[in-house]
C-alpha cells in the first residue's frame, strides 16, 4: 500500500474563475478508494483518482490534470510532477511509454509506411474493383456521357473525316472484335473528333471510344494500325478502367486530405497524383495485353502497335524540330502552345514506349 508520501506543490483553478490558488497534492488509498487530496488556503478537496484526467509524461512543459468538476491542477515543474506521480504508484500507460521511446516511434513509423504501401498497391485496387463491380452500368454510362460532353466543350471539335472513312475504320475494328467472346464483351461505341490534343484515342466510362482525326492522319488511315489502337482502348472498356481510376483517385484524394488537412488542396492532391500514375501504368499493361489478344484472334500482328509508336516518335521529333525553326515555327504552332497534348494512348504515366515496343515485338513472335 502506498503511503501519503511527500506532497507536491501545485496550482489549483476551480474552473469558475481565473484565480490561481497554491495547493499541495497528496494521494491516499488504493484501487477504487484512491483519492487525490488537494489542500490549500480555502481549498480542501478529495477527488477519486478515476475521475482525474492525468497528464501524459512529456520531455518538456508543465503538467496539467483535469478534474471532473471542471477545475484543474497544474505544476510548472514537469520533472517534479513525474517523480511524485511515480513515487505514489501512478503507472504510465503503454502508449505513453512507447511515445517516450525512439525505438517504438521508429518502429511505428515503419509499420505505418508499410501499411500505406500495402494499401496503395493491393488494398485500394481491390476496393476499387469491388466498388466498380457493384456500380450499375447505367451510372457508368451516364458518367461517360457527361465526360464526353465536358471533353467536347474543352478539347474537341466535330470530326472532319468523311462519313465513309469513319464507317470504314469502324467496320474494320468491328470485324476484328467479332472474334471475341460475345458473352463477356462489354458494349462499345466509336466516335470521331477533331482535337486540340493531337493524335489520340481515349476510352471513357460506359464504353465510348474517341478516335481523333489526327490519329487517323498520323498512320495514313491504315485500318490495321487503327484497329490495334482501338483494341488497346477496348481493353480499358473491358476492364472498366475509367471508373476504377475515378474511384481510386477519389479515395486517394480523400486520404490525402485527411492526413495532410485541408490547408493545401494542391498538397493534399499529391498522393492521388502519385498513386494514379502507378495505377495508370498497370491499366495500360492490362489494355496492351487485351490488344494483343484481339489482334491475334483476328489474325493481325501485334507489330501494328509498334508501327504506331514509331509514327508517334516521328511526330514528336517533327514537333521538336519545328520548335527550333524560329518565329515562323512559333507562328505555325501558336494554336497548340497552350493546349494539352499527347494524352490518351501516349499519356505520360504510361509505361515507356521502349518497354511497350519490346512487349509487342515479343508478342508477335
Amino acid at each position: 500500500m502506498h503511503g501519503t508520501g511527500s506532497p507536491l506543490h501545485a496550482t489549483y483553478f476551480d474552473g469558475r474563475s481565473a484565480r490561481a490558488q497554491p495547493v499541495t497534492l497528496r494521494l491516499h488509498g488504493e484501487g477504487r478508494q484512491r483519492r487525490l487530496h488537494i489542500q490549500g488556503e480555502g481549498v480542501d478537496l478529495q477527488v477519486p483518482t478515476h475521475q482525474v484526467q492525468w497528464p501524459e509524461r512529456t520531455r518538456h512543459g508543465l503538467r496539467l490534470a483535469h478534474l471532473a468538476g471542471g477545475g484543474h491542477v497544474q505544476c510548472e515543474d514537469g520533472a517534479a510532477w513525474d517523480a511524485w506521480a511515480h513515487s505514489q504508484g501512478q503507472h504510465e500507460s503503454l502508449v505513453v511509454k512507447m511515445q517516450q521511446s525512439w525505438r517504438w516511434v521508429a518502429g511505428s513509423v515503419a509499420v505505418l509506411a508499410t501499411l500505406a504501401v500495402a494499401l496503395q498497391l493491393w488494398g485500394l485496387p481491390l476496393l476499387a474493383r469491388a466498388v466498380v463491380a457493384a456500380t450499375p452500368p447505367s451510372i457508368e454510362q451516364s458518367l461517360g456521357e457527361s465526360t464526353l460532353a465536358a471533353i467536347d466543350q474543352s478539347l474537341m471539335q466535330p470530326s472532319k473525316l468523311p462519313l465513309a472513312e469513319q464507317t470504314r475504320i469502324t467496320q474494320a475494328f468491328a470485324n476484328a472484335v467479332v472474334h471475341q467472346d460475345v458473352a463477356s464483351q462489354r458494349p462499345w461505341k466509336l466516335v470521331f473528333r477533331q482535337s486540340k490534343i493531337g493524335p489520340n484515342a481515349l476510352a471513357l466510362p460506359g464504353g465510348t471510344i474517341i478516335m481523333t482525326d489526327e490519329m487517323v492522319a498520323l498512320v495514313n488511315a491504315d485500318t490495321q494500325v487503327l484497329t490495334a489502337v482501338l483494341a488497346h482502348e477496348l481493353g480499358h472498356v473491358q476492364q472498366r478502367h475509367g471508373l476504377r481510376m475515378l474511384v481510386q483517385a477519389t479515395v486517394l484524394g480523400a486520404l490525402g486530405a485527411v492526413v495532410l488537412g485541408d490547408f493545401s488542396t494542391l498538397l493534399a492532391a499529391v498522393p492521388a497524383l502519385l498513386g494514379q500514375a502507378h495505377y495508370s501504368r498497370e491499366a495500360e499493361r492490362e489494355a496492351d495485353a487485351h490488344a494483343v489478344q484481339v489482334l491475334k484472334d483476328a489474325g493481325l500482328s501485334p507489330l501494328h502497335m509498334v508501327t504506331l509508336f514509331e509514327a508517334l516518335e516521328q511526330e514528336r521529333q517533327k514537333k521538336a524540330t519545328k520548335g527550333k525553326d524560329g518565329e515562323d515555327a512559333k507562328d505555325e504552332n501558336a494554336d497548340d502552345e497552350d493546349s494539352p497534348s499527347w494524352l490518351g494512348i501516349a499519356f505520360a504515366s504510361h509505361p515507356s514506349d521502349a518497354d511497350r515496343i519490346a512487349y509487342f515485338r515479343a508478342a508477335a513472335q
